[in-house]
């Protein structure tokens, strides 16, 4: 892939949750919620600080991390949907 975000910008990719509840029951497509975990593909440079320097990012590729169910903006790239988003969107790394 040649898609490299910009500044503190993230490229992620969904993690699907699983189609089963722990009790056994199939829910259907139509009942899921978008999945709020996904998998860092690639990161921006960073942003510059007040002296001018880059501050790199707390992510880095290969990370799953946390983010909202309505964050980053989806788009669709060579193989599969990606969502990009800021970095501060990002809730949290597992």
């Amino acid at each position: 892939m040649s898609f490299r975000p910009l500044h503190d910008r993230v490229l992620v990719k969904r993690i699907e949750s699983s189609e089963k509840t722990p009790g056994g029951i199939i829910i259907p497509d139509t009942a899921k919620e978008k999945p709020v975990e996904g998998e860092v593909v690639a990161v921006g440079p960073g942003v510059p600080d007040e002296n001018g320097k880059l501050r790199a990012l707390d992510v880095k590729v290969g990370d799953r991390v946390l983010f909202g169910k309505w964050s980053g903006t989806e788009v669709k790239l060579d193989n599969g949907d990606f969502l990009v988003m800021k970095e501060s969107d990002i809730f949290g790394i597992f």
